[in-house]
């Protein structure tokens, strides 16, 4: 360990990127010297994190995507190994993209770098035993989901529970002044390339459905980080008109939808926060679904439904995910708002069910506490 070095945050998703932000900033606020390198977009960016590698580098769906983009990830971990090497980093944090990820942490623990997994990968879904490897090359796994915990005293780990970190993100009492607008429909296709050509052309053909059923329904479409806003538009006819929403706008965005369709992901847990009904929808090719649907050990695709252990978001996965499902569901809550409300009534509940602000600050507090720790012996 080298203690004067650097911090290396790695994050590879959109969601990733707006936690290491946090993170990042919480760590600078505490130690103003401190160094903070490694990859991810542009929210790190600001928080003023030297990005040496954009996150889009690893931000694959699936496992056949995954299989496509291997030899571009191998020249990247050759590449970090080297940086590794000359930065001497003090620690390294690494954030989603397990597969990728464990790599990096297995390359870290070897070169005698302390590592810390921010966010706790959701082994509790699928391939549960990887949990053991995190017991052996990291530090200190940090939850944010209430039930995490027990999941990992099963494997012998005492890691640490911070509560949610969109708690803090997510700008509740601000929001609270804002009414949904009961004709305005959201679309969240995904952060993905991949997510988007699947999805987006779904949600538009509901969107154009909804449109020709009642002529004053308006739409909001969500651009994520790094999205540019002409590939949205691929998959967007010219005669419907749309709001186009940037990720720093999004949650107020969000707060003004009667409801949206959303590609799985964090993102449903920011919509559940903010208090805002979505469908859920999600499609990966067949053979990652084929495999996935064997080792996969939850009932539910969205954190929310996870949370509350029942259907509050309805899920359309897979063959499911079509324009014709999605309609039906779409068309059942704009024609009966008393079906939006007593959603909207289950999501006033979730903020109590995920702990106090200050995630990411507790967080900052522990590495900082064992790296000082860790450089006394």
């Amino acid at each position: 360990m080298n203690p004067d070095g650097p911090v290396w945050i790695s994050a590879g998703e959109a969601s990733g990127d707006l936690h290491g932000a946090v993170l990042c900033r919480e760590l600078k606020r505490r130690d103003s010297s401190l160094s903070i390198m490694g990859m991810g977009g542009p929210a790190m960016e600001r928080a003023g994190c030297d990005v040496r590698y954009p996150m889009s580098l690893i931000s694959l769906v699936g496992l056949t995507e995954v299989f496509a983009g291997l030899p571009r990830i191998i020249r990247l971990l050759g590449k970090l190994k080297r940086d590794f090497r000359r930065e001497r980093p003090r620690a390294i944090i690494l954030l989603d993209c397990p597969d990728f990820h464990f790599r990096v942490a297995r390359m870290a623990r070897k070169m005698g770098i302390p590592v810390y997994y921010y966010i706790s990968p959701q082994l509790w879904a699928w391939r549960s035993g990887r949990a053991k490897f995190l017991r052996e090359n990291v530090r200190d796994v940090f939850c944010i989901l209430p039930f995490e915990k027990d999941f990992y005293a099963q494997y012998g780990m005492d890691v640490s529970y911070i509560g949610n970190p969109l708690v803090d993100e997510v700008p509740l009492d601000r929001l609270q002044g804002i009414d949904p607008e009961p004709e305005r429909v959201g679309i969240l296709p995904g952060s993905r390339n991949k997510e988007i050509s699947t999805l987006l052309p779904e949600f538009t053909e509901v969107a154009k459905r909804l449109r020709e059923r009642n002529p004053a329904v308006r739409f909001s479409l969500f651009r994520a980080p790094g999205m540019p806003v002409e590939r949205l538009m691929e998959f967007w006819p010219e005669e419907l008109p749309v709001d186009i929403v940037d990720p720093d706008d999004r949650y107020e965005g969000m707060r003004r939808c009667s409801f949206v369709l959303a590609a799985s992901g964090t993102v449903s847990l920011e919509l559940a926060l903010v208090g805002t009904p979505s469908i859920i929808a999600y499609r990966l090719s067949k053979l990652t679904y084929l495999i996935g649907s064997m080792i996969v050990n939850v009932d539910f695709i969205s954190l929310p439904n996870l949370i509350f252990g029942r259907e509050v978001f309805p899920e359309m996965v897979q063959e499911n995910a079509t324009a014709d499902a999605l309609f039906g569901q779409a068309l059942s809550w704009m024609e009966d708002s008393a079906r939006l409300e007593a959603v909207r009534e289950d999501l006033r509940q979730l903020r109590n069910m995920l702990g106090e602000p200050g995630a990411a600050g507790r967080a900052a507090d522990i590495i900082l506490k064992d790296l000082k720790e860790l450089a006394h012996g």
